[in-house]
């Protein structure tokens, strides 16, 4: 079958072309035909090294896939050969074929296809786990949301309404990206260009700052979010995109009963029953026609190196797909 692989880290043009052997599903796996891979910033953090756990060379990168169930392992049955399904994986997306549990699959919904279906997980799963299972929000808080108009960042607009917030405020780059968060349902829209956003932010909560405040950038941005944080507030950390880490005093953190959170989504992958009912409920939400979905554009495998340069340029918008069988 075809992959894209990369044997050392680097920039996107280690990402290779390359034949490999199809796997065999054992046990209770399922290989899985691909028909939608999503393309991700750990994908990119995998090709440069930087991912949070180690990345082991070769290495096929794509954690997010959507398509057929082709075989089936000796034990597996609860899924039969012929069932669209969508699932995450450690790795071994962007290729034609991918090894899957059983156990990790959720059946595609009618009404999606499998673009839409391969956009939600990975990027919704976060979205729903940072504002519920880590922020902890509740009906009438007040959420910052960095980086609105990306694919986490629209999708956690969106739910932080379906979860009851009062007030959602965003941040973004410009003014397109501002009214796309806009039409996600934002309520304050700041641009984070600007010097002094972070005043802005506690203009618009009267001075009491945010209840819950979703942070993936690092460096300055991680600082200046601290200080719009408001007592028993929750900041929690789910990227470092700047590549910036930054120091702070947690002592700084009692005075107000505030916490600082960190979030990893293969955490929640290795609790089945909690990742299972939660990604049946975003794809109810998505079926219901009360989340939306960006996709921004759709490519075939073979351009996954342009993808992700476009995807680090911070000049995209949505979700972008690789297409194995275009």
């Amino acid at each position: 079958m075809k992959a894209i692989q990369f044997t050392k880290f680097g920039g996107p043009e280690v990402l290779k072309k390359v034949e490999v052997e199809k796997p065999v599903p054992k046990g209770r796996e399922v290989l899985i035909e691909i028909h939608a891979a999503a393309v991700n910033y750990a994908d990119t953090a995998r090709r440069e090294g930087q991912y949070v756990v180690k990345t082991t060379l070769p290495f096929i990168p794509g954690a997010e896939v959507a398509g057929i169930v082709a075989e089936v392992g000796e034990y597996v049955t609860t899924v039969k050969p012929g069932t669209r399904v969508v699932t995450l994986i450690e790795s071994g997306g962007y290729a034609e074929y991918a090894i899957a549990d059983e156990r990790s699959l959720i059946p595609i919904p009618e009404q999606l296809d499998f673009n839409q279906a391969a956009a939600l997980p990975l990027q919704g799963l976060s979205a729903y786990h940072i504002l519920k299972t880590m922020g902890r929000l509740q009906e009438g808080e007040s959420v910052l949301i960095h980086a609105a108009a990306g694919g986490v960042g629209t999708l956690a607009v969106q739910l932080a309404k379906l979860f009851g917030a009062g007030k959602v405020i965003a941040t973004a780059s410009t003014e397109e990206k501002l009214q796309l968060a806009h039409e996600m349902g934002a309520d304050v829209l700041i641009n984070y260009t600007n010097e002094n956003w972070e005043e802005q932010v506690l203009e618009a909560t009267g001075g009491k700052g945010v209840d819950v405040a979703l942070e993936m950038a690092g460096g300055d941005v991680f600082i200046k979010t601290l200080k719009c944080l408001a007592t028993f507030g929750r900041l929690v950390i789910y990227g470092v995109a700047s590549g910036e880490q930054s120091r702070f005093y947690p002592s700084s953190l009692m005075a107000r009963n505030q916490s600082v959170i960190g979030f990893f989504l293969p955490q929640i992958m290795r609790k089945p029953e909690l990742l299972k009912m939660s990604l049946q409920e975003l794809f109810q939400y998505l079926a219901e026609g009360k989340l939306k979905l960006t996709i921004g554009d759709v490519f075939p495998l073979e351009e996954a190196a342009h993808v992700h340069a476009l995807l680090q340029s911070r000049k995209t918008v949505g979700k972008l797909i690789l297409e194995p069988k275009s």
